[in-house]
């Protein structure tokens, strides 16, 4: 019975057209098994977890279904996109609220209260040297007590922080009585400060030992009665930059962390009256830069001396010196630091006139931003008159004065906290990065179903096509190996009796067979249509 042995034979020449077309897309005998192919959009569209993709992607024709469902993603992904989009705006807008909270606590620190007389210079203390040195600002006439005129006179050069500190008002002649919390207190329990106003006094200002209050209310802060000494006052001969035509003091309640700046932070309180302050603390916390514009206090910073914080007084005082020394080469009496201190006559003619142009224009010279964390106190204030009638007697006779120069010069300031709690008013987010992702997260779930994960898949699907066609391009650019026709050929069984070692053959992988072994790799063998006959497989 005839037996047909069917074998693939490999021809020395082919076709070049033919030989290109299959190394497209036939793997060659003797080359190794390729990387399995990237899975196909339709593929990829049947397993993910994107909803809607695997209705669109199917095989076959596009019909209404899929077109429907098309259309249907498309608006789902465009509303996504745009919510998106509205919640990336929103945040990069840094939008802020702010909360406001009353907390109680067992006591409080009681503050800072600094308190200045208006008028500057007492006008007994002035020496006939001081009035020559101070006749442009106090607007006296520049003679001594003979009457000698100003080219008369000879004086030493002036010491300004002398004069301020010897001539201005001595608490011990103005505090007549103290309280606090039920203690006694006196002009001891004071520092001295140096403002705008001269020689000025704070009580409760050590900030490593604040006095605290462990109840509110009228008579548990402090009380302190005051004589304004208005027989002290300068007389008024012509009017300059320093002539007040008030009489009282200025006070300014503030933090230990901070230096006042009375001139502009204090109110005022009138003698013959006593005046009752009522004070509710305030914790203020500010965001920085994106949400706010304040200003973190730095470690180890310090602006003034004995000042550790940042605070806007402080931040002002030290602009307002840089300004002063630059013009005038030396600093105000109030001012801080360690340059020599201007001369009245450079009071006059500089330092006053660049320190006015140095508030002025403060908001462009001197940029001092509000601090993330500031306590301030507010105030409600009001008062009586004193003394009534049985009481002027009665002070008159106790202080050695009359009862005309008690009402025109006692004074009464009782400064208390309204209850032991504080507002905290605090700057916080309205719109943080968890709430962005939280909304975009939100979104992409109800609009297309997707989730993080469903991004890796579409990230992980790129990655194989790009690797496939990667792999694809570096393998054409190989040198072409030579492939087999694939032609087939038909033998009879009487042309195959030599050649019995096919049956060994068969058994290996076409191509990977030993050349040893095949018929015919000694002898050559010529078909006219075919070419030369060089190998064949079965």
């Amino acid at each position: 019975m005839p037996i047909e042995i069917v074998c693939k034979i490999k021809f020395a020449e082919e076709d070049e057209k033919q030989k290109e077309k299959e190394e497209g897309d036939k793997e060659s005998l003797i080359e190794e098994p390729a990387r399995p192919r990237s899975r196909d959009l339709a593929t990829f569209a049947s397993t993910s977890t994107l909803h809607g993709l695997g209705h669109i992607c199917r095989s076959g024709r596009l019909g209404v279904r899929q077109t429907l469902w098309a259309f249907a993603f498309l608006a789902s992904l465009a509303f996504f996109l745009y919510q998106a989009a509205k919640s990336a705006l929103l945040y990069l807008e840094h939008p802020h609220v702010v909360a406001l909270d009353e907390e109680a606590i067992r006591e409080m620190v009681f503050p800072a209260i600094t308190i200045c007389n208006i008028n500057r210079y007492r006008h007994s203390a002035l020496t006939d040297a001081d009035i020559f040195h101070l006749a442009n600002m106090t607007g006296l006439p520049p003679k001594d007590r003979d009457g000698h005129k100003a080219t008369d006179l000879l004086y030493p050069d002036p010491d300004m922080a002398d004069i301020v500190n010897r001539t201005g008002h001595q608490l011990d002649d103005m505090l007549k009585s103290c309280n606090f919390s039920g203690e006694n207190c006196s002009s001891r329990d004071f520092t001295v400060v140096y403002t705008r106003y001269g020689k000025c006094y704070t009580f409760n200002g050590d900030r490593r030992n604040p006095r605290v209050t462990r109840q509110g209310g009228m008579g548990n802060g402090l009380e302190i009665m005051l004589d304004i000494q208005q027989e002290e006052y300068l007389p008024i001969w012509r009017e300059t930059n320093e002539t007040s035509f008030e009489a009282g003091i200025r006070v300014q309640i503030h933090s230990q962390d901070e230096p006042p700046y009375i001139h502009q932070l204090g109110f005022g309180v009138s003698p013959g009256f006593q005046t009752f302050v009522s004070c509710q603390e305030q914790r203020l916390t500010y965001l920085p830069q994106p949400w706010g514009n304040c200003r973190a206090s730095m470690q180890g910073e310090q602006l003034l001396p004995g000042y550790d914080t940042y605070s806007i007084a402080a931040c002002r005082l030290q602009c307002e010196k840089e300004a002063v020394v630059q013009s005038c080469h030396c600093r105000m009496v109030h001012m801080p630091g360690n340059e020599s201190i201007c001369s009245p006559n450079v009071y006059i003619e500089c330092a006053d006139h660049t320190l006015d142009a140095a508030v002025e224009d403060s908001q462009e010279r001197c940029s001092c931003p509000t601090p993330c964390n500031l306590t301030r106190y507010g105030k409600e204030i009001s008062m009586v008159r004193i003394p009534n009638k049985g009481s002027a007697r009665y002070l008159a006779r106790k202080y050695n004065k009359n009862e005309t120069y008690i009402r025109e010069n006692f004074l009464v300031l009782d400064i208390f906290f309204e209850a032991l709690n504080y507002e905290a008013i605090e700057q916080k987010k309205a719109y943080d990065l968890a709430g962005l992702l939280g909304d975009i997260g939100g979104q992409m779930g109800l609009f297309i179903g997707a989730s993080i994960l469903t991004i890796l898949e579409i990230l992980d699907y790129i990655y194989e096509v790009i690797r496939d066609k990667v792999s694809r391009v570096l393998r054409r650019s190989k040198p072409p190996l030579k492939k087999p026709s694939g032609s087939i050929a038909t033998l009879g069984l009487e042309e195959m009796k030599d050649q019995s070692p096919c049956e060994t053959m068969g058994r290996h992988v076409e191509g990977a067979y030993n050349a040893g072994i095949l018929p015919n790799h000694h002898h050559r063998h010529h078909y006219p249509h075919q070419g030369v006959f060089e190998d064949f497989a079965c």
